[in-house]
């Protein structure tokens, strides 16, 4: 049991670095260089990751792909922590927790290889290439990039039932839970009308990176010794 924790609570950290690496590639090359500035060109944009493809591909198979595999064993491990609690709430969670996992690896695998295809059609036709990058774009952000209902909810869930049965600091689940509800939200479409979509996103990549962290180190430092009661987890 201990053992599964603490690989839990490593998954935990390495998916927050896996993040940490895409918010370093979009924040610090792809925003700098004019990637999200408003009315830009599709071919535009293909010229942009054609002149930072491996950077480009590494922030689509890090912070999706490799995040995707992380998932899997962070879910499993809480599901095993939790599974005594809320029994049916829990099984949800996992499930959602899975999907997700599902979702982000495809959507870094659809990327990659729409990134090896679109600079390769550059060099001949750029505008073919933007109309082709366009539609691979739209298919990531519909698995996952543009919206964050499947995370959402999974985090929404574990924090609760953590919540409910005293597991975890009281202040991590609360922490969850509003991150959860953030990413929820992502998915009403009032929202993208009224160009808020992005400002809930924030507040869910942001919010569950540290919550990734805190539950990381948590995990990690558990005494073996501790148990799952309230004595153990209320104070922490």
């Amino acid at each position: 049991m201990q053992s599964l924790q603490k690989i839990g609570g490593a998954a935990a950290l390495l998916a927050a670095v896996t993040w940490l690496v895409g918010f370093v590639v979009f924040l610090g090359i792809l925003a700098p260089a004019g990637y999200f500035d408003e009315g830009i060109d599709p071919a535009e944009k293909v010229a942009i990751i054609a002149d930072n493809q491996a950077m480009v591909s590494l922030s689509y198979l890090v912070p999706f792909v490799v995040f995707g595999i992380v998932l899997i064993v962070l879910a499993l491990a809480l599901y095993n922590r939790l599974k005594g609690s809320l029994t049916a709430t829990v099984q949800t969670a996992t499930i959602v927790g899975l999907i997700w996992s599902g979702l982000v690896i495809a959507s870094g695998m659809v990327a990659n290889v729409g990134i090896s295809r679109v600079v390769d059609l550059n060099d001949g036709d750029p505008a073919l290439a933007g109309s082709v990058w366009l539609a691979v774009e739209t298919v990531v952000l519909g698995l996952g990039g543009g919206n964050e209902v499947a995370g959402g909810v999974w985090v929404l869930l574990i924090s609760w039932v953590a919540l409910r049965a005293r597991e975890l600091p009281r202040a991590l689940n609360y922490l969850g839970i509003v991150a959860g509800l953030a990413g929820i939200i992502t998915v009403v479409p009032l929202l993208d009308v009224l160009g808020a979509v992005e400002a809930f996103g924030l507040v869910f990549g942001l919010g569950t990176l540290v919550w990734f962290i805190w539950l990381g180190i948590f995990l990690l430092r558990e005494s073996p010794s501790a148990t799952h009661g309230p004595t153990s987890h209320a104070i922490a």
